[in-house]
């Protein structure tokens, strides 16, 4: 009996057809989702991007050089810092790390804080950096889980942390609100969690946060709800079940914290800033210091220059407003040659900065009268307040127009 020819033929033409189609379907199918792939739907994919670019260039920044590396001890040696795997929201984090050298105040600096800043190297520095040397006498010589800065403006709080970023020796975190705060619901609890696991991978860390109490100020019943989210996760990674690390001892993370205003920060978070250090008004050892400090660099006249004297008109001012001014004083003698340059007809480019004169007492006191009480001496009665006492007591003004007076004469 003959084979069915018709049969065969089906079979061969469709074979054939898959042949042809088969290989369509499937170029079809990668084309498409290469173009899919391509047609980014996500707004902030972009933002994204540069984001995990600046925090790669980050870690490299962080890492040793690799010929330190090698020169440690194996069981000192560390993972490079590049190869970690960073999340979206940890590279977030990542942006507002500080490194030492961009920072360019130290401890010498600061003038008038020699007590607190010695015990901030004992007390915090120290056990947070190098928690072996403290760690074999007693478990309980560890760095504090939360350091608190509080006083009044302008004394040097902020200077003091930034002092604390160049010379710790710690990865520094200066923790913007703004990033902290996301349009997106959940998106900023995400991004506490980040600070924590992140500086979990970078310990040992040190979390700063500029005024503080607007961040985590006291919870009331009709707070919103996203804000006392927001604080109980930062208070679940600061100091609850998740707070040790994976081998069970004690983070090294430290959560540093500035405020003019302690008494509108939550009670569970003053209870997780064991250490606070009050930053109070200097007296008048701590203001001749600071003039010491801020006129180094500048041209002064020695033989009319009393800087005891001033330290001592200066009650009541803090650190900022003497700086200020100094600022002040120092613009009178280049007003003086812009003036004898105007009266002689001279033209302003022809003036040499070596013809400016040094600075003297009188010109601490050439805008007396347009502001004689000094910003510290008006608000002594809400520096009451606070529970530490100023330096120096306040309300010189009488002092003042003696010192206006003596100088006139």
């Amino acid at each position: 009996m003959a084979p069915d020819r018709g049969a065969t033929i089906w079979w061969h033409r469709l074979l054939q057809e898959l042949a042809v189609t088969a290989p369509l379907a499937l170029g079809g199918y990668y084309l498409v989702r290469y173009i899919l792939k391509q047609m980014n739907f996500d707004p902030e994919a972009e933002q994204k991007e540069q984001s995990r670019l600046r925090s790669a260039a980050i870690l490299r920044r962080l890492d040793q050089p690799e010929t330190d590396i090698l020169s440690l001890p194996l069981d000192r040696q560390r993972p490079l810092k590049e190869q970690l795997n960073l999340t979206n929201y940890e590279q977030v984090i990542l942006q507002d790390l500080v490194f030492p050298e961009d920072i360019p105040v130290s401890f010498d600096d600061i003038g008038g804080l020699t007590d607190i800043i010695e015990e901030l190297k004992e007390s915090v520095i120290y056990p947070l950096t190098m928690p072996e040397l403290y760690s074999t006498s007693s478990s309980l010589l560890t760095a504090p889980s939360g350091v608190l800065l509080y006083g009044q403006p302008g004394c040097g709080k902020t200077m003091l942390a930034k002092a604390l970023a160049h010379e710790s020796g710690a990865c520094f975190i200066n923790l913007h609100i703004s990033t902290l705060t996301e349009k997106w619901f959940g998106d900023s609890n995400k991004l506490v969690n980040a600070v924590f696991s992140l500086a979990r991978k970078l310990e040992p860390a040190i979390v700063f946060i500029d005024e503080i109490d607007a961040v985590l100020g006291t919870r009331h019943s009709g707070e919103h709800e996203a804000s006392g989210m927001v604080k109980a996760e930062f208070m679940t990674h600061w100091d609850g079940l998740a707070s040790a690390s994976s081998s069970g001892r004690p983070q090294r993370i430290l959560v540093l914290g500035a405020t003019n205003r302690m008494q509108d920060i939550d009670d569970a978070i003053l209870r997780r800033m064991p250490k606070k250090f009050p930053i109070s008004l200097p007296n008048a050892s701590q203001r001749l210091k600071i003039l010491k400090l801020i006129l180094r660099e500048t041209k002064v006249d020695k033989e009319q220059l009393d800087m005891e004297y001033l330290s001592r008109v200066m009650a009541g001012m803090s650190g900022s407003e003497i700086k200020e001014a100094c600022r002040e004083a120092a613009m009178a003698p280049v007003r003086e040659m812009i003036q004898r340059q105007r009266e002689s007809g001279q033209r302003m480019e022809t003036m040499k900065p070596g013809e400016v004169r040094g600075l003297r007492t009188s010109d601490f006191f050439a805008r007396t009268m347009a502001s004689k009480v000094p910003k510290g001496a008006i608000e002594e009665q809400e520096g009451r307040e606070w529970s530490t006492e100023p330096s120096s007591p306040g309300g010189d003004s009488d002092m003042m127009e003696e010192a206006v007076e003596e100088i006139k004469q």
